[in-house]
């Protein structure tokens, strides 16, 4: 093993052991002997905020293609092989990260990272134009059943490009758009791969019930060859004012069963103290149905059927308060959108009651808590801390940092930031329902994507 770093840290009986082979790649071991069971997860430091403008959506496609074949493993192999020796895979890809994980029984750990390996060492020996044509009519087809035509699929894609300026790196999703998809080249791909799927921009972590010093010797044996790659541009910056300095409003007429009011704050970066505040401020006012927001406008208005308000931390951009509420009956948005305000500037003037800072606390505590309960959660938490914010070890303290913010952080957070200047808002009107255009008669393209991605399709599922 060319260079070696060695760190433990402790957390209710965890341990974290971090090592890092010559070419670059680092490993995160925690020894968890409860079950009989190792989970693998790889995080490769790539995202939809990687892309450039007219390329999106490769991040995603790769997601995809990582599963279609390697050097030595055929087509479907990985899913044969993997759910052939009981164990279970998938893959997901966001703004910051692409990941790859295996839940194995312990005597098939070394079977999931020869897996891995090969994928990121030889993937470009399997990729074809026939592989890349293929997996792209996957996707597309995806794009059509989970976002364009299902009601408020696309409400994320919409509110992402109102909240950030032309240009950010954050503007597009991770899906990326069906013009960018048809227009990326076989070499587009294959020079993608080179450039962010190398060991020295992954974090390779594998918990549970593990030999740790085996691991390791078979860790080096699968992946210590795979050469580096230094030519990994630097993310562009996603840095923004605090606010938006203004409202920003589209309203959106669509086939949907209610009306809807989606909503949008600029909150700070995840890693600070200030986003772990805006967290609880979140939970406090729509984190499930004990929440401000639900009371208000689901149990006692009974204006709304829904209502939550979650936050989505990002690490190179202001993370993102997420509003979400659907109308019941006849509401209009209007009687919605007052009675939010209201809760907020009253949130905001008062502050958080000693009762709900310690039920929002706990129920944070109870999702960390689950996370690191599992074998595959703990994975991907030290693999996220690790990529992120550099320490694997951190995710075993997280929730301490949340303990730690007082009632007067949370109401600071909401005076500053969630207000009606600091905000992007989708409105969703109703329309007749009418049948989509061209859905009675699919063009041949759009069939013949369908017949190629559904093969795949079937196997994708299957591990999801």
């Amino acid at each position: 093993m060319g260079h070696t770093a060695t760190a433990e840290a402790g957390s209710e009986g965890l341990t974290v052991r971090e090592h890092r082979l010559g070419n670059g790649l680092r490993v995160v071991l925690s020894e968890d002997h409860l079950t009989p069971v190792a989970a693998v997860c790889l995080w490769y430091d790539v995202g939809s905020r990687h892309e450039v403008e007219g390329r999106t959506g490769l991040a995603h496609l790769f997601e995809h293609l990582m599963f279609q074949g390697s050097g030595q493993v055929k087509d479907n192999g990985h899913f044969e092989l993997v759910q052939g020796a009981g164990g279970s895979l998938n893959g997901t890809t966001s703004w910051e990260r692409t990941n790859y994980f295996e839940t194995m029984p312990t005597h098939q750990l070394e079977l999931a990272l020869w897996l891995e390996a090969d994928r990121m060492g030889s993937l470009l020996l399997a990729l074809d134009q026939k592989n890349l044509d293929n997996q792209r009519a996957v996707v597309k087809n995806e794009r059509r059943q989970r976002y364009d035509n299902v009601p408020y699929g696309t409400a994320f894609e919409k509110i992402f490009r109102l909240a950030y300026p032309e240009g950010h790196p954050y503007r597009h999703t991770p899906i990326g758009s069906m013009d960018d998809l048809e227009a990326a080249s076989l070499e587009d791909a294959q020079q993608f791969f080179r450039t962010y799927y190398a060991p020295n921009n992954a974090v390779l972590s594998i918990v549970g019930d593990i030999d740790p010093d085996r691991t390791l010797a078979w860790v080096e044996k699968y992946f210590g060859s795979i050469p580096s790659y230094d030519g990994k541009p630097e993310p562009r910056n996603g840095a923004l004012p605090d606010v938006m300095g203004e409202q920003l409003r589209e309203v959106i007429e669509e086939n949907v069963p209610a009306r809807a009011l989606m909503a949008s704050y600029r909150l700070p970066e995840d890693g600070t103290r200030a986003c772990d505040a805006a967290d609880l401020a979140l939970t406090i006012l729509g984190g499930g149905e004990s929440s401000r927001l639900y009371n208000r406008l689901v149990r006692r208005d009974r204006t709304a059927v829904t209502a939550g308000f979650g936050l989505l931390r990002l690490v190179g951009a202001p993370s993102v308060a997420w509003l979400d509420v659907k109308t019941s009956g006849d509401v209009e948005v209007p009687v919605i959108e007052a009675a939010v305000d209201e809760e907020l500037a009253r949130f905001a003037a008062e502050g958080p009651t000693e009762e709900e800072m310690e039920r929002a606390q706990a129920q944070l505590e109870r999702e960390w808590l689950d996370r690191l309960g599992t074998v595959a959660g703990r994975a991907d938490e030290l693999c996220r801390y690790a990529v992120l914010f550099g320490d694997p070890k951190l995710a075993l303290t997280a929730v301490d940092r949340v303990l730690e913010v007082t009632a007067d952080e949370v109401q600071e957070i909401a005076k500053a930031r969630l207000r009606p200047d600091n905000r992007a808002v989708l409105v969703y009107e109703p329309v007749a329902g009418e049948e989509e255009a061209g859905e009675e008669e699919a063009g041949e393209e759009e069939a013949a994507e369908a017949e190629a991605a559904e093969t795949t399709d079937e196997n994708e599922e299957s591990a999801k």
